[in-house]
C-alpha cells in the first residue's frame, strides 16, 4: 500500500543560543532540512537570530525558556520562585523539581512568558508563528494552563506537543534520558486538554531524542488523523514548505562547564558551540540513523 502524502515541518530549536550554532541552522533552512526555528529571546545571540529570520524570511515562533539562563521580564530585578539566588533560571530538573514541590508561583510563570512575547515582538517586528517550551518545559502540570491561557490571548494558535510513543522502549537511550524522555511524554498527555481547551493546534507527533552519537530529530512533525487536538491542514500550518524525504541536522556534543546544566547563563555556558551540518538520509542510516523514517513521502 502506498504510503500518504504528508506535510513535514522541522523546527530547529534554540535559534539565538550562539551565533555558530545560529548559522549552522540556516544553512540547514536555505538547503531545504528545516523548515521553521523557535527562536530563545533570552539568548546570547538572540539579536543577531532575528536579523538573519528576518533576512531569510524564516518562519520563526518562540522557544520560551523557563529553565536557563536570564529571564528578560521583570524577575531580573528582584527575587522570583523561577531563580537561583545567582539570579539565574534553575535549570532542566531544578526547575521540574520547583514545580512538583509547589514553589514556583504560577503568576511569575506567567509574567516572564509575558515578556518573553513581547521581546519576541521587539525583536521580529511580528506575533510568533508558533510556541513552545525549552527543554519542554510548557508541558509542566500548572504551567501548562498558564501557557494555554497567555497563547489563547495573545492570538497565538500552535504550539508542540512532544508525545513520543513508545519512547520507554527505546533502549538505545541512557536510562536517565530514557526517564528523562517518558517522564516528558506522560506530561504532554496530560498537557493535551488544557491546550485543547483553549483552541489551540499542535503538531501530530514529535520526534526530539538525541542517540548516542549525538544525533537529533528536531521536531518531525506529521498531519495526520491521529491525536485529540484539532489536526493542522496545509492552509494552517505555521511553516507551510515541504521537504522532499526526510534531512537532518547533526552537532558535534556541547562543551559544558559542571555547572551549566544547573542554570548557568546561557551566554557563559554556550559559548564554546557546536557546528551543525546537514547530512543526507544515506549519511544518517550509514551512521546508525533510526529506522523507518525513510518512508516518509513529502
Amino acid at each position: 500500500m502506498a504510503w500518504p502524502r504528508v506535510r513535514l515541518v522541522v523546527t530547529a530549536d534554540d535559534f539565538g543560543y550562539c551565533p555558530r550554532r545560529d548559522e549552522g541552522i540556516v544553512e540547514a533552512f536555505l538547503a531545504g532540512a528545516v523548515t521553521s526555528v523557535s527562536l530563545l529571546v533570552n539568548g546570547a545571540a538572540a539579536e543577531s537570530a532575528a536579523e538573519l529570520a528576518r533576512r531569510h524570511q524564516i518562519p520563526t515562533g518562540l522557544h520560551a525558556n523557563l529553565s536557563e539562563g536570564r529571564p528578560v521580564g521583570s524577575a531580573r530585578h528582584g527575587a522570583s520562585s523561577l531563580l537561583s539566588p545567582e539570579g539565574f533560571f534553575l535549570g532542566k530538573m531544578g526547575f521540574r523539581e520547583a514545580v512538583a514541590a509547589g514553589d514556583v508561583a504560577l503568576p511569575q510563570v506567567r509574567e516572564e512568558l509575558e515578556a518573553q512575547l513581547g521581546r519576541f515582538r521587539e525583536l521580529l517586528g511580528r506575533n510568533p508563528t508558533h510556541v513552545d517550551g525549552h527543554q519542554h518545559v510548557h508541558v509542566l502540570p500548572g504551567v501548562c494552563q498558564v501557557f494555554a491561557e497567555v497563547l489563547q490571548a495573545h492570538g497565538v494558535r500552535f504550539t508542540r506537543l512532544p508525545l513520543e510513543r513508545g519512547v520507554g522502549g527505546c533502549t538505545w537511550l541512557e536510562a536517565p534520558a530514557r526517564a528523562f524522555a517518558c517522564s516528558v511524554e506522560r506530561d504532554a498527555r496530560a498537557a493535551v486538554g488544557p491546550f485543547s481547551g483553549r483552541g489551540l493546534r499542535r503538531k501530530v507527533m514529535d520526534s526530539k531524542q538525541p542517540t548516542l552519537q549525538g544525533i537529533t530529530v528536531q521536531s518531525a512533525a506529521f498531519s495526520s488523523s491521529s491525536g485529540n487536538l484539532p489536526e493542522l491542514t496545509p492552509q494552517e500550518e505555521p511553516s507551510p514548505q515541504s521537504l522532499p524525504g526526510c534531512s537532518l541536522v547533526r552537532s558535534r556534543p556541547l562543551s559544558l562547564s559542571p555547572s551549566a546544566s544547573l542554570g548557568q547563563g546561557m551566554g557563559d555556558a554556550f559559548q564554546n558551540c557546536t557546528q551543525f551540518r546537514v547530512v543526507s538520509m544515506n549519511e544518517f542510516e550509514n551512521e546508525g540513523g533510526v529506522a523507518g523514517l525513510h518512508h516518509v513521502n513529502a
